[in-house]
């Protein structure tokens, strides 16, 4: 079974998002090669409020796709070389994305896929994708293969030590993952 998820998916609660989005796969499509992961680790951005968020000081030319309706890619760069790949999720006007932050699919691909810049360099993700629609016209897009994460642990998110009080919030959803040594 390979369902692409839709809109309305990513329309809803970003939390309820960010715990489903475990076990779904992210495929990305270069020419006619098709790659594809198990998403296990993702981080929530919700609101203006959230001091982590791209988006708790308004609306920027950088951010802005994130006040779009769910569904759609924002990337961005940071450190100057690494892109960051995040869906929008919610109604239109109300902006918060989910990081994607790791994904696996075999002892190889982990390896390069393992933290959220690796993932960008692997799928080739860049900064064009940013604003284009989750599906599979964009080449970018998740599917629901009926893998169910039942397991799955919450922690702080990385990285945010400036977000005061907010930098606390169990935001992060991840499944544990080995990867046997041969």
């Amino acid at each position: 079974m390979r369902k692409i998820l839709s809109k309305t998916f990513f329309q809803r609660n970003t939390l309820a998002v960010a715990r489903e989005l475990l076990g779904k796969f992210l495929v990305r499509k270069i020419g006619k090669r098709e790659i594809a992961g198990i998403i296990t680790d993702v981080e929530a951005y919700d609101g203006l409020n959230d001091k982590a968020s791209h988006a708790s000081r308004g609306k920027t030319k950088r951010n802005e796709v994130m006040f779009r309706a769910g569904g759609v890619w924002y990337v961005y760069c940071v450190y100057g070389m690494y892109e960051m790949l995040n869906i929008v999720t919610r109604e239109k006007g109300y902006p918060s994305a989910i990081l994607i932050r790791g994904v696996l699919a075999d002892d190889v691909l982990y390896k390069k896929t393992n933290g959220p810049g690796k993932l960008t360099k692997f799928f080739c993700i860049k900064r064009s994708l940013n604003e284009n629609q989750a599906q599979k016209n964009s080449g970018l897009w998740i599917e629901d293969r009926g893998i169910k994460i039942k397991n799955f642990l919450r922690g702080k998110r990385i990285g945010i030590d400036y977000a005061g009080a907010w930098k606390h919030r169990l935001w992060r959803f991840y499944i544990m993952v080995e990867i046997a040594k041969i």
